[in-house]
């Protein structure tokens, strides 16, 4: 039909009228997509928690406990040295707690915890906001349910689904839980470091007293352990763990928990940490031990006792002399101590693996391979013994030559004709060299092998010299043969292992102590005499204890890097070492001067408790043997003639200062030529001036602990 058409308009349910359909108001259109967002978000919500839902933790294991078996170890009387693994006492009871503990970590940790529901928004958004801020995570938003929830039910892996699901658990803890019921489970269940799990086990652990007695700084010490607790350990890190305590008393009183005289009172009142935790130098007798109960029993499955050979008297006495002597002797460069004591059957009584366990772990005691020096020549005058030669024995003290080496003495000059014994007394490096040239550096080996030394020994000509690298358990090990009568000992440490209800894992059975004799007379009786000598007016002079028969060796290698004494009465050795971690020089610290302090100091403090008998003869002579003339009156002759040993706080011990430095690295050799190994003199020789000893910088000075931890 012409001038008609087809018209079409939208939503032709306006009416007959054809007006359109009038807009929606803001409010209406806020009503709308706010409908439609939230069907969606419930949607999304589901089907997200749904995900994730799906392998949630059963927490039908919220009461089982997993942990890693505990070993407690105890000295020879029974005291308790250590606890090594995972404790857990029984939960401590909430109501008993003093209203301060539970605040304390409540304050530090959530402080909104009775007013969310799992999870804190506001911290959650402090936390983030606080993270873009810095550019990397700074702060934390979880609270102290969801922490409860991590620690229970989860891994520590940091990603989103492991954070979901720990709201999620957070949640239905809230739901299943009062906030006394949550409390109590948290409190009970943390960790606090040391191997100790819940505030009774810490408690116990690092104050040696109940939770319930807890004081305020010993509560806000506990609370601020669990945001690192190696890091804020009051054993190895106590000005760190005073500062993080000093944040919780400050957060106590902004939530007053307690008032400002009562933080006063905490930073002023010293919080004492048990002494068996804070006795660190044991530490290093427990590590040696940890890898022999392995070897004995098996990976731990279950909860034991440990009963060891150590006197944590004794520990107590050597720590306290090799304590006091490094810190004599600081400036000289004397940085780092080792001592072994070992009664005459290789009983462990004490050990000491370095100057700090909180600094390094590395038990020098053990692990550490140094060169003997001097000390090394009594397996080189024993084999000789054992091949004719006696105390009386006329050796000559003159220049030799043995390939490319010529050992030079200290003095820088020959005394010619001389007996054994005072060779022995005067550390002639020409006479030990070339004795162990003609009996053979292969039998010395054989010698220091059957004593006990389990460390390589070259036989290099320097080799009778003492440039052989030895632990202090080597050597006290090796020279128990002359304190007990010649037998070969084996050191060990552990006597049994049992668990908590006396059914015994492991018996040291007698078969594995059974004596060995290694050493028969009179070698044995010769050795003692002239190792007796070296302290009654030899090298160890400084070492001797009047009333006491001792003997005993020094050792001094090149350039001071390392002095040693090792000494013994009848039935008791003790080998003590110093030196630097880095090899580097001393200021003229030699055997006689700090090592020799120390053994005297310990030596001193763990006689009247021992009641060691004088150094025991040994086996019988053999029929007919007469004994030679006192070979103490022969030594004694010598006194000061070559100026042995110089009186003074620092002096020098020239006899002992023998060992001559090993060769450089190994330089490219002539086809036409055989090079041997080139060592230079450890002290200045005739017509030189002894080299200006480096400055060394003082040590740092030590830093003051907080009075809290004092």
């Amino acid at each position: 039909m012409a001038g008609s058409g087809f018209s079409f308009r939208r939503g032709g349910g306006g009416g007959g009228d054809g007006q359109p359909k009038p807009k929606r108001t803001p409010l209406q259109r806020l009503i709308y997509w706010g409908s439609v967002l939230a069907v969606w978000g419930i949607i999304f919500l589901v089907v997200f928690f749904a995900v994730f839902a799906r392998d949630l933790p059963d927490t039908s294991t919220l009461y089982n406990v997993d942990r890693q078996p505990s070993i407690t170890y105890l000295d020879r009387n029974g005291a308790l040295i250590a606890v090594r693994g995972t404790q857990q006492a029984p939960p401590a009871d909430l109501d008993a707690l003093p209203d301060y503990v539970p605040a304390a970590f409540i304050a530090i940790e959530d402080r909104r915890f009775y007013h969310h529901p799992g999870f804190d928004p506001i911290g959650m958004t402090r936390a983030i906001a606080a993270n873009m801020r810095a550019g990397r995570v700074v702060q934390g938003g979880s609270t102290l349910t969801q922490q409860l929830a991590k620690n229970l039910f989860l891994s520590p892996d940091q990603n989103m689904k492991r954070k979901v699901q720990e709201l999620m658990l957070a949640v239905w803890l809230e739901m299943k839980f009062s906030k006394e019921e949550i409390l109590a489970l948290y409190l009970n269940r943390v960790y606090f470091g040391a191997g100790a799990y819940g505030i009774e086990a810490a408690s116990q652990r690092y104050f040696d007293k109940g939770a319930k007695d807890l004081t305020v700084g010993e509560a806000a010490l506990l609370a601020g352990l669990l945001k690192a607790p190696s890091r804020y350990s009051p054993v190895s890190e106590s000005e760190r763990a005073a500062a993080r305590a000093t944040v919780v008393l400050n957060e106590m009183v902004d939530a007053k928990v307690i008032t400002p005289e009562q933080r006063a009172q905490a930073v002023t009142e010293p919080v004492r940490v048990s002494r068996t935790l804070a006795s660190q130098h044991a530490q290093y007798f427990v590590d040696w031990l940890d890898k022999q109960i392995r070897e004995l029993v098996g990976e731990p499955t279950e909860d034991m006792i440990v009963e060891t050979t150590l006197d944590l008297t004794l520990q107590t006495s050597a720590e306290r002399a090799v304590r006091r002597i490094l810190e004599r002797d600081a400036s000289k460069g004397v940085q780092q101590a080792a001592l072994v004591a070992l009664d005459g059957e290789g009983r462990v009584r004490a050990m000491i693996g370095g100057a700090s366990y909180a600094d390094s772990q590395f038990n020098r005691a053990v692990d550490a391979r140094r060169q003997a020096g001097s000390a090394w020549k009594p397996f080189v005058y024993l084999t000789a013994l054992e091949s004719g030669y006696t105390p009386q024995t006329r050796v000559n003290d003159a220049p030799i030559r043995i390939g490319n080496w010529s050992p030079r003495n200290y003095s820088g000059t020959f005394a010619g004709e001389m007996t054994l014994a005072n060779a022995v007394a005067q550390s002639t490096n020409t006479v030990a060299a070339g004795m162990a040239d003609q009996i053979g550096r292969d039998n010395v080996a054989r010698t220091a092998r059957r004593l006990g030394i389990t460390s390589r020994i070259g036989l290099e000509p320097a080799m009778a010299l003492g440039a052989v690298e030895v632990s202090p358990l080597d050597m006290a090990q090796a020279y128990d043969a002359f304190a007990n009568g010649g037998k070969r000992v084996r050191a060990y440490g552990i006597s049994r292992i049992r668990t908590p209800q006396g059914r015994v894992i492991y018996q040291r059975a007698s078969r594995e102590t059974g004596p060995v004799q290694a050493i028969s007379n009179p070698y044995l009786y010769y050795m003692n005499q002239m190792l007796r000598g070296v302290m009654t007016s030899g090298t160890g002079r400084s070492a001797a204890i009047s009333g006491r028969d001792t003997a005993g060796k020094t050792g001094t290698t090149s350039d001071y890097k390392d002095a040693w004494f090792v000494g013994y009465t009848g039935g008791f050795v003790t080998a003590v070492w110093v030196g630097k971690d880095d090899n580097s020089p001393m200021r003229g610290v030699t055997g006689g001067s700090a090592p020799a302090a120390i053994w005297k100091a310990f030596m001193q403090a763990a006689l009247p408790r021992l009641n060691a008998p004088d150094i025991p003869d040994g086996p019988p002579m053999p029929e007919g043997w007469q004994p030679p003339s006192p070979v103490e009156s022969l030594i004694g002759q010598i006194g000061d003639l070559f100026g042995d040993n110089p009186p003074g706080d620092g002096a020098v011990d020239p006899l002992d200062e023998g060992l001559l430095e090993p060769s450089p690295p190994q330089r490219p050799i002539s086809p036409n030529r055989t090079e041997q190994p080139v060592l230079r003199p450890t002290q200045p020789q005739p017509q030189r001036d002894p080299p200006a000893p480096r400055p060394e910088p003082a040590p740092p000075p030590e830093k003051k602990a907080d009075p809290l931890f004092f």
